[in-house]
Order: structure tokens, then C-alpha cells, then sequence
């Protein structure tokens, strides 16, 4: 089969988040993380299937997609997880939320590494918790790297939960298996549980990098680990809300269990139903995603290169691309380059004021029209 990715989908008037925000203005909507390519074909042809059928009460996961995430993940990180490790969530927010909840008591530390996904930074004091900010390792010219010395000084004594993005989001790090395993010894050594969000898991954009299960380094991380994943952002389907926590430690499940009782809802049928077949059928169309957004991510790094003042990560995994604006001493960056016609994602919600993150989950011509733009707004056309 072939996929069109350069099809340009008209997402105004959809009731879309990212493209409702600047409605009636000519921004270019690259900011939050969904994409605007159309779902796999077989995603929607479950859905018309689903929806022919014309009864949409309380779901249950089917059987069907509990074997299908098993497969998945044996086939694409040799993960061999047991059904009972599975606990379903409506989103990837929601399981960072109830694992805040699972894990410690009111005051205690939860550990994240900055910049990151900003419900990292909120859902902490959300659920009565501390947030402690551990700043990565370099920049987007020497490259983003976890440096063990500074992980572990920067946990206090009363941090019960360190919260991971792997891949990183946004830097676009595909973290490597020594880097995990210098996490993996300390949080052992300080009794940390570790929740490591992988709903990147299968956007791994550099050949030369293979996504590795921060659980899969044997079993004494494994029960230490809630693992949250989604096909959410691999096959565009978020707003469908279907993700997974993988906990294979009875004891810290039953606690994750626990804190959802009376507050997190059922996933939805049709989330159920677009998970399965994504994940079933969605191999032949993933693949081909990677293949348009490495040519995405490399027309970008190219035309980046050309403006002066701004420098942009190598994104190893993820379609978000990091950009570093601060030697163009701007007071507001991101209204800057609304005023140019491009609206990104403002760094300082990922606790890195001086950058910009942007999605180049878009069409070849999007693209083009929105380097344009960054010329413009960095004075260079």
C-alpha cells in the first residue's frame, strides 16, 4: 500500500485544539503534539465499523487488543509483558496523575529533568506533591545528554518518584540502554519508583537508535517502573483516548489501581477500538510516517543551519523539534513569531525560556511555507 502524506487536510472548522486556536489568523498551528496527517486507513475503517453498529454503551478492553499490545511490544522491543501487568487509562496525563497519587505521601518529592512535557512540571503539586527540577546535561549545539552525578544530587532525601520522558520530549532524545541503566542504579540505590512515559516509543526517527524499555533491564527496575504508553502520537489517534500503564509489580499495581478508584473514567469503545487496529494494522503506514518525517526533520535541520541566531537539536525520536532562539534576545519568543505567522510552543512551559519547540508533523508544503516564516521572523529574507 502507499500513503499520501502529502495530502493537505483541512483541519479548520474541526473542532481541532491546534488549529481552533488561531482561528481567523494566518499563524501556522505547530505547536501541540498531534499531527496533521489522516490516521491509518485500517484505524478507519474500525471506526466506520464500530460506528455502523450503532451501540455505544460501557466498554470493556477486548481480548483482541490485550493480545495486541503483547505482540507489539515482544515484536518491536522484545518486552515479553503478562496481560495482568496491563491496567487501561483514558490518556497519558491521567496515568501521570494517579501514579503522583500511588506512589508516597502528601509532601513528598517527585523528580523530573528539565526541559520537559509540561504536565511533567504540574502534575506534581497537583496531587500534593513537591516537584523537584533536575536540569539535563548541554545544549542543542554539543547535544542533550543524562549526567548521572547531577541526577543524583539533585533527588532529595524525601523524593519517592521520579517521573521520565523516554523519548524525550522535547529535546528529541532516544535515551541510550548505559544512560537508562545509570537511572535505573540510582533511583535502586534511593528506593525511587520510576514512571517512564514512552508514548514515543515507536516514533524512533535515527536509524542508528532503538527504543529500550526502561523495564526490560531486568527485574528489580521492572518493579520499580510504571511504564505509560499510547499509540496516540505514533498513528494520530489522541483524541481518541486510549493509553496503557504496564506495571508488573502486584503490589505498586494494586496501589496505581487504588488511587484511580472514583476519579479516572473507562477508556472510551472507540479509543479501544482505534488502539487495536493501530496497533494491529498499522505497521505498512508507521513505517512510512518515519520515512516522511526523517525527510521532514532533516529539511528542517537544513534550513535552521541557514538563520542566524537559532539552532535546533538533533532529534533522534519524536516529530518536535527544539529550538534554541535566545541569541536573538527576544523579550517574548513566542509571541515574536506569532507576529510572523507561526505559533510554537513556548519553552518556558517546559521550564526552558529561550527556546521554542515545533512540530514538523505536517505536510512537506507546510513545512516549506513555515520555514519561510522562520526566515522572516529571524530577519534573514
Amino acid at each position: 500500500m502507499t500513503f499520501d502524506f502529502d495530502e493537505q487536510v483541512d483541519r479548520r472548522d474541526s473542532g481541532s485544539m491546534k488549529w481552533d486556536k488561531y482561528a481567523g489568523r494566518d499563524i501556522l498551528p505547530m505547536w501541540v503534539a498531534d499531527s496533521d496527517f489522516r490516521s491509518p486507513p485500517a484505524v478507519i475503517a474500525a471506526l466506520r465499523e464500530r460506528a455502523a453498529h450503532g451501540v455505544f454503551g460501557y466498554g470493556v478492553e477486548p481480548a483482541g487488543l490485550t493480545e495486541t499490545v503483547l505482540a507489539t511490544l515482544a515484536q518491536e522491543f522484545g518486552w515479553e509483558v503478562e496481560p495482568d501487568w496491563l491496567v487501561w487509562l483514558p490518556g497519558l496525563v491521567s496515568g501521570l496523575s494517579v501514579t503522583c497519587r500511588a506512589v508516597g505521601k502528601p509532601g513528598d518529592g517527585v523528580a523530573v529533568m528539565t526541559p520537559v512535557y509540561p504536565p511533567f512540571l504540574k502534575v506534581p503539586a497537583l496531587m500534593d506533591r513537591k516537584l523537584e527540577t533536575i536540569p539535563l546535561q548541554g545544549n542543542n549545539t554539543d547535544g542533550w545528554t543524562i549526567d548521572r552525578q547531577r541526577f543524583n544530587a539533585g533527588l532529595s532525601d524525601s523524593a519517592r518518584l521520579f517521573l521520565l520522558c523516554h523519548p524525550h520530549n522535547p529535546v528529541g532524545r532516544a535515551w541510550s540502554t548505559n544512560e537508562l541503566e545509570e537511572l535505573a542504579e540510582v533511583c535502586l540505590a534511593r528506593r525511587v519508583v520510576i514512571c517512564s512515559d514512552e508514548i514515543h516509543n515507536q516514533l524512533v526517527l535515527d536509524p542508528a537508535r532503538r527504543h529500550v524499555p526502561l523495564a526490560t533491564l531486568g527485574p528489580e527496575i521492572a518493579a520499580r517502573t510504571i511504564t505509560l504508553l499510547a499509540p496516540s502520537k505514533t498513528f494520530n489517534i489522541a483524541g481518541l483516548g486510549c493509553s496503557v500503564a504496564v506495571v508488573p509489580d502486584e503490589s505498586l499495581r494494586r496501589r496505581f489501581t487504588h488511587a484511580m478508584a472514583g476519579i479516572v473514567p473507562h477508556v472510551n469503545v472507540m479509543g479501544l477500538v482505534a488502539a487495536e487496529a493501530a496497533w494491529r494494522h498499522g505497521g505498512p503506514w508507521l513505517a512510512a510516517q518515519l520515512e516522511y518525517l526523517r525527510a521532514n526533520r532533516d529539511f528542517l535541520a537544513e534550513h535552521v543551519a541557514t538563520l542566524p541566531g537559532v539552532t535546533m537539536a538533533r532529534v533522534e525520536a519524536t516529530y518536535l523539534a527544539w529550538l534554541d532562539v535566545s541569541a536573538l534576545g527576544l523579550d517574548d519568543p513566542a509571541a515574536h513569531f506569532e507576529a510572523h505567522g507561526l505559533g510554537l510552543s513556548d519553552g518556558r512551559d517546559f521550564a526552558g525560556p529561550g527556546y521554542l519547540r515545533l512540530n514538523f508533523a505536517c505536510t512537506r508544503a507546510t513545512l516549506s511555507e513555515a520555514c519561510r516564516r522562520l526566515s522572516a521572523a529571524t530577519g534573514t529574507v
